[in-house]
């Protein structure tokens, strides 16, 4: 057993800064043994580089790092890790070709004794050990791209048991996984929570965090906002200290009056990933689509924008039958598309946010065939003023933005041509509260100009508050057409799940 209110972890005035921004000033946090201890914030708080630190990523300015009341300084993960500190990343970066067991215990193989060759019988047994205790059937030789994301995080998990962590930290650790991926999470945390194992839990999710946690810490622009107890606080206070005002709520969602129709498919299919599709999309009206991750709405909004082209079926643009082989034949037709992974799908994290936003446009921003630089720093300015984009200067990197920031660039980009259909997967994954609302408000300017927007959203309340009308998929086909004003998200629920 361990002792109830026994500080684990303490940081004393951490502060962090990078070439013109002040990362963190100041900041103090305890941490105790087995507790879930949320750690909130809009982007750009310093959530991250607060995390990066604790796990040995990055090293203060300033400040004092205790970890069971002894001075640390951790020059790398690795040593953090060692000492008891591990960090499940949002972004996993598993070795796929190496099986469960060789991921786990990677850095740390067990030898033969005398020969020193890995002793793979023991590492096999060990990992075993490990995920029997998570409660966990995953292979300890099953190859780790075998594994869907939820089996790869309970693996991540797993690894800094093997190292006897102590603490883990959890950045956005149910961002890409199913309904039932996250309540098998929750039970593994709650487990750990009981075996005296702290949790760092960061998440956008709110209801996740009074769902879990029992403290938050609250950071705004790199100042420690303060430490509450969550059991004193709703969501709309722990909003309102997130962004420094008071939280009016999401806007009453109004009935929109659906125009001409701009988009209509027939039979559409892909073999392997979705069938028999036949839907539509008309002017100023914003159509949600609902499912569990692999019921094919991706593959879906992905063909629509000639990614993964159908293989069989009629689609029609305004009426006329058309066939899209690729995005530039998406573009031509008014279809613009942003993906569900903005770092891999949406930026070049090594540009600059001025040549992501105007990259795929490039033809606005020329004289003739000749590119007008002057031309483009102005289009670039306008979009960032327009999306109200958090940047120092247009040529900044986008891969030192925020998530939120991040997305709105990439928002921005794929508007940068007015489509009339707009195709949004998960537009809001990973960015806080105040970005997200943001956004909301975009998606519906969007459709009250006229647009006809395709809506992909794991998050129910995302989806019931902005559509007009859901479609739910399942197994590659949709399965109902739902009313968002007469639907509580457990029958959506429901129908991603059964017939």
């Amino acid at each position: 057993m361990f002792m109830k209110n026994e500080v684990l972890l303490q940081a004393h005035g951490l502060s962090k800064s990078f070439p013109g921004v002040q990362a963190l000033a100041a900041v103090d946090l305890d941490i105790q043994r087995g507790e879930v201890h949320a750690l909130v914030g809009e982007n750009g708080a310093g959530k991250s580089t607060l995390m990066r630190i604790l796990a040995g990523l990055e090293s203060p300015d300033q400040g004092t790092l205790f970890f069971k009341s002894q001075a640390v300084h951790f020059r790398n993960p690795h040593q953090a890790l060692l000492l008891g500190i591990g960090m499940i990343h949002q972004e996993l970066l598993p070795f796929r070709e190496l099986t469960v067991a060789e991921n786990i215990f990677m850095g740390r193989e067990p030898a033969i004794p005398g020969i020193g060759w890995i002793h793979r019988g023991e590492m096999a047994h060990e990992a075993g050990r490990v995920l029997n205790r998570l409660g966990s059937r995953i292979r300890p030789q099953a190859k780790m791209g075998e594994l869907n994301v939820a089996d790869m995080q309970i693996v991540e998990i797993a690894k800094a048991l093997a190292h006897r962590a102590e603490l883990i930290i959890m950045d956005e650790p149910t961002s890409a996984l199913s309904h039932q991926e996250i309540q098998a999470l929750f039970q593994v945390i709650r487990d750990l929570q009981a075996g005296g194992v702290a949790i760092i839990y960061v998440s956008h999710k709110l209801e996740e965090i009074f769902q879990l946690a029992s403290r938050a810490t609250v950071l705004r622009d790199g100042r420690l906002v303060g430490n509450y107890r969550l059991a004193d606080l709703n969501t709309g206070s722990l909003i309102s200290l997130m962004v420094g005002r008071a939280w009016q709520g999401r806007p009453e969602k109004k009935r929109a009056t659906p125009g001409p129709l701009l988009l209509e498919t027939q039979g559409l299919s892909r073999a392997g990933e979705f069938q028999g599709i036949s839907l539509q999309l008309r002017r100023g009206e914003i159509v949600g689509v609902a499912g569990l991750l692999g019921a094919g709405r991706t593959a879906l909004v992905n063909a629509l924008y000639g990614l993964a082209p159908a293989t069989s079926g009629v689609l029609l643009v305004e009426g006329r039958p058309v066939k899209i082989r690729s995005p530039r034949e998406a573009m031509a037709h008014g279809i613009g598309w942003a993906g569900e992974d903005r770092k891999q799908q949406g930026l070049i994290l090594s540009m600059s946010v001025k040549h992501n936003l105007t990259l795929a446009n490039l033809a606005h921003c020329c004289r003739g065939p000749i590119l007008d630089g002057a031309r483009e720093r102005a289009i670039a300015r306008e979009q960032i003023n327009a999306f109200g984009i958090k940047v120092p200067r247009a040529d900044h990197p986008v891969g030192l933005l925020s998530g939120g920031n991040q997305q709105k660039v990439v928002l921005a980009k794929t508007l940068l041509a007015e489509p009339q259909i707009i195709l949004l997967d998960e537009p809001t994954r990973g960015i806080d509260i105040a970005a997200k609302e943001e956004i909301h408000q975009l998606i519906r300017q969007l459709a009250a100009r006229g647009k006809a927007v395709m809506l992909v959203s794991s998050e129910l309340p995302e989806v019931l508050s902005l559509s007009d009308r859901i479609l739910v998929m399942r197994q590659g086909r949709i399965t109902a057409e739902l009313d968002p004003g007469s639907t509580a998200p457990e029958e959506i629920l429901r129908r991603t799940m059964f017939d």
